[in-house]
This record gives C-alpha cells, sequence and structure tokens, in this order.
C-alpha cells in the first residue's frame, strides 16, 4: 500500500497514470477484431487472387502492430507510475507510443504508394465476386472499430498546439483504423471499378490518393506528438490564463514562464515572479484555477526595490 503525502509541500508524480485509461480497454478489443480480420483478407487475397485483399491484409498486420504498440504504452505507462526514474511520471509514455505510432503510419503510406505504382505496371487477374465480399466484411469491422474506439477528435493533422491536451496514443490507434477503412473503401471502389468498367487502373489510383491521405494524417500526428516529447511551450491561451491568474495579485509581474505538457490533459509549470510586496510561493500557485491542469507547478519570487518600477 502506498502511503499518501499530506503536507503541502510534498506530492507524489503519479498524477493519475496508475489509472486504466479509458482508451486501454477500447484498444485491446479493436487488435482483437482487427488480427481476425487481417487473417481472413490474408487467406482470402491469396485464394482469389486478389492484390487488393491481400494488401489491405498486409496493411492491417501492420495496424495490429501498431495498436500493439498503443496497447503496451498504456500498459507500461500505468505500471511504472509510481517510478521514480521517471522526472513527471510516465504521462510522456502516451506520446510516446502516439509518436511511434504516426511513423508507422507513414511507412504504411510509402508502402501503399509502392504497391500501387507496382500494381498499375503488373495488373493480376481477381476473382471479383469473392474478393469483394471480403472487402466489405473488412470495411465493416473498421466501421464497428472506429466505433469502439469512440475518439472525438477528428483534427487529423494540423499539428497546431491545441492538440497537446489529447491522449495521443489513442488517436494514433484511431488514425491506424480509419487507415483501414480508408483502404477497404478504395479496394471496394478498385474491385467494383474493375469488374463492371474493366478499368483495372483504378486500382493503383485510388491507392495513391489513399497514401497522401495517410501521409497529411501521420504528419499531423507526428508534429503534436514531436511537440510534446521536446517540451514545446503549452497553447498561448493556457499561458495567458497562467500569467492573468499570477499578475492580478497587486503589482506583481511575471518575468518568465514555461508551462509544457506531461501527460494528457496534464501540464507542468516554472514561474518567476517580481513584486514590491509579493506573495509566498505557495500563495500563488493558489491562485491558479485547478482547471487549468497545472499539477506541477514551481514559483519563483523576487522583490523589486521600492526606488525601482516594474516594467
Amino acid at each position: 500500500m502506498h502511503r499518501h503525502n499530506t503536507q503541502p509541500w510534498q506530492h507524489d508524480h503519479t498524477f493519475a497514470q496508475d489509472r486504466r485509461r479509458p482508451g486501454e480497454s477500447r484498444t485491446l478489443i479493436v487488435i482483437a477484431i482487427t488480427a481476425v480480420m487481417m487473417v481472413i483478407e490474408l487467406v482470402a487475397g491469396v485464394s482469389f487472387g486478389s492484390m487488393a485483399l491481400l494488401a489491405d491484409g498486409l496493411h492491417m498486420a501492420s495496424h495490429t502492430a501498431a495498436l500493439g504498440i498503443s496497447a503496451f504504452a498504456y500498459v507500461y505507462a500505468r505500471k511504472n507510475a509510481r517510478n521514480h526514474q521517471f522526472s513527471f511520471g510516465t504521462g510522456k509514455v502516451n506520446a510516446l507510443g502516439g509518436f511511434t505510432g504516426a511513423l508507422l503510419l507513414a511507412l504504411f503510406a510509402v508502402f501503399m504508394a509502392f504497391e500501387s505504382v507496382v500494381r498499375l505496371l503488373n495488373p493480376v487477374a481477381i476473382v471479383f465476386d469473392q474478393a469483394i465480399v471480403v472487402a466489405v466484411l473488412g470495411l465493416v469491422v473498421n466501421g464497428v472499430s472506429v466505433f469502439i474506439l469512440g475518439f472525438k477528435d477528428h483534427d487529423h493533422g494540423d499539428g497546431h498546439d491545441h492538440a497537446h491536451a489529447h491522449d495521443h496514443n489513442l488517436k494514433s490507434a484511431y488514425l491506424h483504423v480509419i487507415a483501414d477503412a480508408l483502404t477497404s473503401v478504395l479496394a471496394i471502389v478498385a474491385l467494383l471499378a474493375a469488374k463492371h468498367f474493366g478499368l483495372v487502373w483504378m486500382d493503383p489510383v485510388v491507392g495513391v490518393i489513399g497514401a497522401v491521405l495517410v501521409a497529411r494524417w501521420s504528419y499531423g500526428l507526428l508534429g503534436a506528438t514531436s511537440a510534446v516529447l521536446l517540451d514545446r511551450q503549452a497553447p498561448e491561451p493556457l499561458r495567458q490564463q497562467v500569467r492573468h491568474a499570477i499578475e492580478a495579485h497587486g503589482d506583481t509581474r511575471v518575468t518568465d514562464l514555461h508551462v509544457w505538457s506531461i501527460g494528457p490533459e496534464i501540464y507542468s509549470a516554472q514561474i518567476a515572479a517580481v513584486a514590491h510586496d509579493p506573495l509566498s510561493p505557495a500563495d500563488y500557485k493558489a491562485l491558479i484555477p485547478d482547471s487549468l491542469g497545472l499539477v506541477h507547478v514551481a514559483v519563483e519570487v523576487h522583490v523589486c526595490p521600492a526606488d525601482q518600477r516594474l516594467t
């Protein structure tokens, strides 16, 4: 049993990372579903001569591995939440899992583009009816997986600062499932176009389009997660709220402010303040609203001489 510190100058560094996150159970369920569908598509692709299905099965294989990384990140962060080797807890394991998943998405996009070019140069005979049935089944499975993950932020990667607060690990899993759904849709479109209109070239063309979209999602997630891993400053609105909270007391001025993410929706801050008649560091900390998500705050206080002006 862990003893909880009660003194105001003592605290642990778990920051709720020892709790099972909602995304963990959902990710495990999706891994199981994706793995089963992966086997079905690989077997069907070989049996029916469909490169589209075989490619979709390989895509699902890579995504099963990526989802496994996400699941491992959840478990590792939870199990090591009280490991004192982590200065600010294990919150960034979440971002590291997301970053790794984004790298796999990028490799997946390159593979899709390469495979599409090869397929354009070397078309193969396809057993259309059976292949289409399996492709539709794959799309249904992906749709179910998207519903299970239930990720609400549909910002697919503009890399803006507000992404700091999200569960990047869950977003990585979500994007992998979306990419799977996309490849299933493209496979269906390509198979229908080839069967009914003889447009065999549609298969590689839609593959290239899918690769471009996946690459864009990967780029955005890489930007968001790398910003967390490299301790990029928190969004400007959050920093302004911290500054205003400290400067609300008398003539206090914030001279140095660093706020950065140490996990999903939690931040650390280092603040330097100066005033003619300053409060104590503890009193300044008490001015910061709990709703801002600051869990590890250090305040440095300086006294400004009476004959000097605050700037």
